[in-house]
């Protein structure tokens, strides 16, 4: 990999000043136009909402100024650098990009935003009589080392309004990731309208109060909590997203972490066992003992509020949940062990196989693909299903081995709600101590995968649980700036983690803290948060040590 003295994040794979040796910049002015191949109108569009916004240049289309920026999608970038992959050249009056396909046309798109500097990331000009922008002469090859390159935003235990999602979908974009998995429903709210099942959402959407910190504190927060997005409103989020080639993968928790759902329709609790009209949504955090009954009628629902799930999400992938189900209800339930007996099951582990099977089978039938947390490898699963591994490496080297498609998020390196410092500054400090470095030098395949084994890798991901992340602040502290380094792990073929140059990245985070600055992302700061960072009080559950490599 060679770079020039440039401070773009994620790191390309190929640079250099001049194209291709030697050579003038570029300065983008009031003549400059935009020459949109066939093809490349949203990103042409793009570009004039965003760059054109924050400079407030027209980027107008292209009629006769030599002066101007070419898109266009080229079969040879694509032979080269895949469907993501671009080349960016800058050489006197032309700023040429080419894309593999209009993905990589569009993270092409978002480097020259790097390279025009931090300005270029606000939503209006900040130099009213500013009419200049200088890029220097570079030739850039660039595409990613994963396809999957994702974060998974929990909006179930705390909810982010709608605008709070777009926003993020912009933030992925600007790092090249490319996925956005949406934890949609849980023990403590159900986030998204089913038409079929009001109750879901009227019931389910909210709960009467909050547990504040860890499940140990003795803190509540003593406001209703809740909200959910609209069918419209996801339409809009998976539209939003397309436009800048993201995949939204929504979760649909099965057979655990259902206490919401079985709120609203206590049906679908073991209510032989338990008095589930009783039940509300949960308050406080933990693995809830409340878990779908395995009857005909959870499946048929299940299967109608995934009917409507998918006709919302075109992704090849709907996510299941799978974790976390206690088999403590079952092993007390007549109708459970009735179920165990009629389909010759072991016992109550190959009853939670079941469920997840059926559903495998049922997404599979109408050309979509199951995946799940990592427990879901237990008992076997079809052939099309992939993994999350997030329990350590070791689900995903088991569901690899056995042939099965993986993404690696493993919490003791990527869970961006684990705490960042040991000082007892740190806001409800969770979990182990991941610092940007930690992160930085994570790797998501791991050695002892054979070739053909590592192929199953589809990407890796970075999970963000919100129990003690209770508003867009609290998110963006935990979040930024590690979802940074996460994305050039994600992106950049980087070397091995003792390898990697931490000292040219975190020379190169000096110009991207100004870009987030411009964002308006409240990141941790370097030196530690500032005062109004800090939830003083308010109970963790730090753990010491070094996270397992497990």
């Amino acid at each position: 990999m060679t770079h020039p003295d440039t401070d773009l994040i994620p790191l390309p794979r190929r640079a250099q000043h001049g194209p291709p040796a030697g050579g003038e910049g570029t300065t983008l002015d009031e003549r400059t136009e935009i020459e949109a191949r066939p093809g490349t109108e949203r990103v042409a569009r793009w570009l004039r909402g965003t760059v054109g916004a924050a400079t407030g240049l027209p980027l107008a289309p292209f009629r006769d100024s030599g002066n101007r920026i070419v898109l266009r999608l080229d079969p040879e970038t694509e032979r080269e650098l895949g469907p993501e992959g671009y080349r960016l050249v800058t050489d006197g009056p032309l700023t040429v990009i080419e894309g593999g396909g209009e993905a990589g046309l569009f993270w092409g798109a978002q480097t020259l935003r790097q390279l025009l500097g931090p300005d270029a990331f606000r939503r209006a000009p900040t130099v009213p009589d500013k009419r200049t922008w200088p890029l220097p002469a570079l030739r850039i090859e660039d595409a990613p080392r994963f396809r999957w390159r994702g974060m998974m935003l929990d909006v179930a235990r705390h909810f982010l309004p709608k605008d709070g999602v777009l926003r993020y979908l912009d933030l992925l974009a600007a790092h090249k990731l490319n996925v956005l998995h949406l934890h949609l429903t849980d023990d403590q709210g159900w986030r998204i309208e089913i038409t079929r099942y009001p109750k879901l959402t009227e019931v389910g959407g909210w709960r009467e109060r909050t547990k504040l910190g860890h499940r140990a504190s003795p803190l509540w927060d003593e406001r209703p909590h809740g909200g959910f997005y609209t069918q419209d409103d996801i339409r809009e989020i998976v539209a939003y997203a397309a436009e800048r080639h993201i995949t939204v993968v929504p979760e649909i928790d099965i057979p655990g972490h259902s206490q919401a759902a079985i709120a609203a329709y206590p049906e679908l609790g073991n209510s032989d066992v338990v008095d589930t009209a009783a039940l509300k949504v949960w308050d406080t955090w933990g693995v809830n003992p409340n878990v779908l009954a395995p009857t005909e009628n959870t499946l048929r629902f299940y299967e109608n509020v995934l009917e409507e799930v998918l006709a919302l999400f075109p992704a090849p992938f709907v996510h299941i949940g799978g974790d976390e189900c206690p088999k403590d209800q079952w092993r007390a339930s007549p109708t459970a062990q009735a179920r165990i007996a009629e389909l010759g099951l072991a016992g109550e582990d190959e009853l939670q196989s079941w469920f997840i099977r059926h559903f495998d089978r049922w997404l599979t039938a109408r050309g979509r693909r199951l995946i799940g947390w990592d427990e879901i490898i237990e008992g076997g699963l079809a052939e099309g299903a992939a993994v999350s591994s997030w329990r350590g490496y070791g689900g995903g080297i088991a569901a690899a081995r056995a042939g099965h498609d993986v993404v690696m998020c493993p919490e003791q390196q990527v869970y961006l709600d684990h705490r960042q410092h040991a000082s007892m500054d740190e806001p409800v400090p969770i979990g182990f101590v991941r610092t940007l470095e930690d992160v930085y030098r994570f790797e998501p395949v791991p050695a002892e995968l054979s070739g053909e084994e590592a192929a199953r890798v589809l990407g890796t991901q970075a999970n963000a649980w919100s129990e003690v992340m209770d508003s867009q602040q609290r998110v963006d502290y935990q979040v930024f700036p590690r979802l940074t380094a996460f994305a050039e792990v994600a992106w950049s073929q980087l070397p091995p983690s003792d390898a990697r140059d931490y000292q040219d990245f975190t020379r190169r985070m000096t110009a991207h803290y100004a870009r987030l600055d411009a964002l308006g992302v409240g990141y941790r700061p370097p030196a530690g948060p500032h005062p109004w960072q800090r939830r003083p009080g308010v109970l963790g559950r730090p753990i010491d040590g070094a996270p397992p490599n497990v």
